[in-house]
């Protein structure tokens, strides 16, 4: 039976479920969810991530990856994380900066987080044996400073909904009309954080799995030191509105339609995100614009060596610089966050918070 099949038999036995169930089923349900069985991350496919667009990204991280280690004193053994690789193009551009630095590249344990095994193999096409996987973070051994990335990460993970209907607060949840998903409506007493003032039909977005992958983050960090870069797009001060989008072949399509065929994402939530993070005891930086944070780290210098070095892919260095960082494009819908020790100054960022 087909996930729509099996999440409509549930529904009519116990009831309507959460945006929240909805993308985890979605998602990663182990017979159909959309990472377990056919993730398509590729220009052919439904989507492309920054590292995709072009190897200054990942470059980019790299060296951003070497000052935060020389800033922490050279470790001579630092597990180098990547949550959420991908096919493992970031992670294959990020290596090949780390080899201006022999000692950080000496240094590296690399561990890739990945639970969906058509993206590990993927991975191991891209990379070889040079990483060890793991399906979450807690899986990646302790004893060692840490400095991980993670492009694209916090919008796959669910979110919960609540709509204001007749000025209260009401959880959206998925139910069926016929044999239909639609969205419904169900009281939601109690809830905290949601503004008051807001008007009806006004929606809420809090995301629990956000908030622990953050506190996870920062309890490592803040107990064996190191570093965090997030990457996504999101929310870079609080606000309200509905994010839940679902894409196919590089176009918005209706979420509810197809479940486990296609991708679902929401905005991250980066205050919330930077919140939970420094109650663990780790500073924070950030959000910055993903155009003005790759620029400050030298995006224009990088695209211009590589276009000296290819005088025939000039142009088209150049629309990857301009779909990086424009503001139009990805610039400014993307954000950067960092995590980090006390004391640390990881580049990239301003004043720190």
């Amino acid at each position: 039976m087909s996930l729509a099949g099996r999440l409509a038999e549930r529904i009519r036995s116990a009831g309507p479920v959460s945006v929240a169930e909805y993308m985890h089923l979605c998602l990663h349900d182990p017979r159909d969810g959309y990472y377990a069985v056919r993730p398509a991350i590729r220009a052919d496919g439904d989507f492309i991530t920054a590292p995709m667009v072009s190897q200054i990204f990942g470059e980019l991280i790299g060296l951003w990856m070497i000052e935060v280690w020389r800033q922490m004193g050279r470790p001579d053994s630092v597990r180098l994380v990547e949550l959420g690789p991908g096919d493992g193009t970031l992670m294959s551009d990020l290596l090949r900066a780390a080899r201006l630095e022999p000692d950080f590249a000496a240094a590296i344990d690399l561990w890739l987080v990945e639970p969906s095994r058509p993206l590990r193999v993927q991975q191991v096409q891209k990379l070889g044996t040079l990483a060890r996987h793991a399906d979450s973070l807690d899986e990646v051994p302790k004893g060692a400073p840490l400095l991980v990335v993670a492009n694209e990460v916090l919008d796959c993970l669910p979110t919960r909904q609540w709509q204001r209907r007749e000025g209260s607060w009401h959880e959206r949840r998925i139910g069926l009309a016929g044999d239909q998903l639609v969205f419904g409506l169900a009281p939601a007493p109690g809830l905290e954080g949601a503004p008051e003032a807001a008007p009806d039909g006004a929606v809420f977005e809090h995301s629990p799995a956000q908030e622990a992958l953050a506190s996870e983050l920062g309890a490592r960090i803040a107990s064996e030191g190191g570093a965090a870069l997030l990457v996504d797009y999101g929310r870079g001060t609080p606000g309200l509105g509905d994010t839940l989008q679902a894409v196919s072949g590089h176009r918005r399509v209706d979420p509810l339609e197809h479940p486990g065929q296609v991708d679902l994402t929401v905005h991250a939530d980066f205050p919330s995100v930077l919140a939970a993070a420094r109650r663990e005891g780790v500073e924070t930086q950030g959000p910055m614009a993903q155009g003005d944070f790759l620029r400050v780290l030298g995006l224009e210098a990088r695209a211009r060596t590589l276009s000296l070095a290819q005088p025939e892919s000039g142009d088209r260095i150049r629309r990857q610089v301009e779909r990086l960082s424009g503001a139009d494009q990805m610039g400014d819908l993307f954000l950067a966050v960092a995590l980090h020790s006390p004391g640390l100054r990881p580049p990239g960022f301003g004043a720190q918070t």
